[in-house]
């Protein structure tokens, strides 16, 4: 089985390099399109085969009246302008940010027309990312919307696990390999909250109840007291291995990563 390389964070990798993110942080597209565009090739130079535009916040439901139709248009061109046909785009869509009724205020079909309205405006993208998800319902909802819309494009699901096995709101890692698949998810896997070492047990407990392929997209190793990664590019790489190893087709890097934590995976599946 070969690995395909995903990317690495963006959100802290802006930061980095000193973009200011105001609380709609997706904006950056409009006003620092040429830092967007430099990450995404980093990315892409340290062996990135698919690119996740910076969309993931840009949802009605929690930047409210602001308008997101142009900052995913334009989060998209700046995916494709980087990726200069190298690499394939994707839209990347997260958690709305509010809880579906009856445990939270939203209702379904408000959070159905949320996910159409990003779909919509995203429609340039060679497949669709839902990622950072915790609550089944919610996954389960954005996928539908995805492929009434886009039958023809590939959507990966990532769901976000704690240290307990379970995501926020009781999900196992069998529960949304199974649901997720019978759904038509085209990969499954998780992201986020845990590094590659506390993921390789869910991912395998995945690889039991799917014949999808997997996705592995884990932070770099477990932050510390305030809030920061430890874990280096090296060791990164080097426990991404046994991620491969239980079945991982997919493989890239959540919070903590940057394209050298990248250019070391690609390296060491090479």
């Amino acid at each position: 089985m070969k690995a395909a390389i995903l990317d690495g964070a963006m959100g802290t990798e802006l930061r980095r390099r000193g973009a200011v993110l105001e609380p709609f942080s997706e904006r950056v597209n409009l006003t620092r399109p040429e830092l967007v565009q430099a990450i995404h090739r980093d990315y892409l130079d340290a062996g990135s085969e698919i690119l996740y535009a910076c969309t993931f916040g840009a949802n009605p439901i929690k930047v409210k009246d602001q308008a997101i139709e142009p900052v995913i248009k334009a989060a998209l061109q700046n995916a494709r302008i980087a990726a200069a046909g190298k690499a394939r785009t994707a839209l990347d869509m997260g958690t709305l940010g509010e809880l579906l009724e009856p445990y939270g205020d939203l209702p379904e079909e408000t959070a159905a027309e949320a996910f159409r309205r990003i779909l919509r405006a995203g429609q340039d993208a060679d497949l669709i990312v839902l990622e950072t998800l915790f609550d089944l319902r919610e996954a389960l909802l954005a996928l539908e919307s995805a492929k009434a819309l886009y039958p023809e494009k590939p959507c990966f699901v990532t769901m976000t696990f704690q240290l307990s096995g379970k995501t926020l709101t009781g999900c196992t890692p069998a529960e949304a390999a199974r649901e997720l698949s019978a759904a038509g998810a085209d990969a499954v896997g998780l992201n986020c909250s845990l590094g590659p070492v506390e993921a390789l047990p869910l991912l395998r407990q995945m690889r039991e109840h799917t014949a999808l392929p997997l996705i592995a997209k884990p932070n770099a190793g477990l932050p510390d007291a305030e809030g920061r990664y430890a874990m280096s590019p090296e060791q990164f790489a080097d426990a991404m291995l046994p991620l491969f190893d239980a079945g991982a087709q997919y493989l890239g890097g959540c919070c903590g990563t940057d394209p050298a934590y990248i250019r070391a995976l690609a390296e060491r599946l090479a």
